[in-house]
């Protein structure tokens, strides 16, 4: 039977959302990749608990993480009946819905009854009475922000989810949903969007100042760009690579503009003493918005790998700026 490291929170980084009660770890245990039916239950299982013994609590999940729809909520069930149930006080376990989850016209977006099914769902497969945080997964432009609104914060009044978080909500659409949850009192925390060094949209059309200004948090993902942002890629880029679809445009007009930008930012990291994806884990963390940064890992040497980054998470001026002149 599994028991915890006693030692779990020795060295733990944690970082509050905002001005909220809410928080996690600088890393986040990500199952969007890897984590599913046809994985590996026992690797999986390792590296989630290899995860918690480090001081990672948050586990980040969807509903359409897996190959096919619930997978990666389902083996996060099956770990946590097994293993993780008697430290669900000290877990914060996160789900989303919104990307195509069921068949039909309620199997995805942001209506009311999408919302509420999806968690239905999420909490059966997981045996979970509740999540921590609740996520709308992405922007729903025929369904109006107050519906979505109301309905995350009715699902908190059900004792569902106790903070509500948004995803993919760009700066326009995720200032107006704060503020109806504002008007409702909705215990609203974070936006998780994509964001990596090769990918600072979020910080040109406002995003993260609007997250600022009203004291709430900002949760990375795709750190790493698919990759891109380590040593895989220094040599060369597959045109075959696939990248989400918010990291697409790095390649858009073919990879030798990438692979020479991954190759500077190589030379940075290392006379820090870094890997170029612990460089890329601690310039995030180096943004006071950020809360935490979710890193899918699959083997624990990753998973170890990544948690260096978090011995040197401070910049020079000049290493902020060299960084600067080449993602910019």
């Amino acid at each position: 039977m599994y028991k915890a490291s006693d030692n779990r929170y020795d060295n733990v980084h944690v970082r509050r959302a905002g001005n909220s009660g809410l928080q996690l770890p600088a890393l986040s245990f990500g199952m969007w990749h890897s984590f599913g039916d046809d994985a590996n239950f026992k690797d999986s299982e390792a590296a989630m608990l290899a995860a918690f013994d480090r001081g990672i609590f948050s586990f980040d999940l969807a509903n359409n993480y897996g190959p096919g729809s619930g997978a990666a909520e389902r083996m996060f069930g099956q770990v946590y009946r097994a293993d993780l149930k008697p430290y669900r006080d000290e877990l914060i376990i996160t789900t989303k819905a919104g990307y195509h989850m069921w068949p039909g016209v309620y199997g995805s977006f942001s209506s009311k009854k999408t919302l509420v099914a999806a968690l239905d769902r999420s909490l059966k497969r997981m045996g979970l009475d509740y999540v921590d945080i609740y996520y709308s997964h992405r922007f729903d432009p025929n369904t109006s922000l107050e519906e979505t609104a109301e309905a995350l914060d009715g699902i908190v009044r059900a004792g569902k989810a106790l903070y509500i978080g948004i995803s993919n909500y760009y700066s326009k659409e995720e200032q107006e949903i704060m503020k109806y949850f504002k008007e409702l009192h909705t215990p609203f925390v974070v936006n998780q969007m994509s964001y990596n060094l090769l990918n600072r949209e979020i910080e040109n059309d406002g995003t993260i100042d609007a997250l600022s200004n009203a004291q709430k948090g900002l949760v990375a993902y795709g750190p790493l760009a698919e990759g891109l942002l380590t040593d895989k890629y220094l040599n060369g880029i597959p045109d075959s690579i696939h990248l989400h679809s918010t990291n697409n445009f790095l390649v858009k007009n073919g990879t030798e503009s990438a692979v020479k930008r991954i190759n500077a930012l190589n030379e940075i990291a290392k006379n820090r003493n870094q890997s170029l994806a612990q460089m890329s884990l601690a310039w995030l963390l180096n943004n006071p918005n950020v809360t935490s940064v979710i890193t899918g890992v699959s083997k624990i040497n990753h998973l170890e790998s990544n948690l260096k980054a978090l011995d040197n998470l401070s910049f020079t001026a000049d290493e902020l700026t060299a960084i600067d002149k080449i993602t910019k």
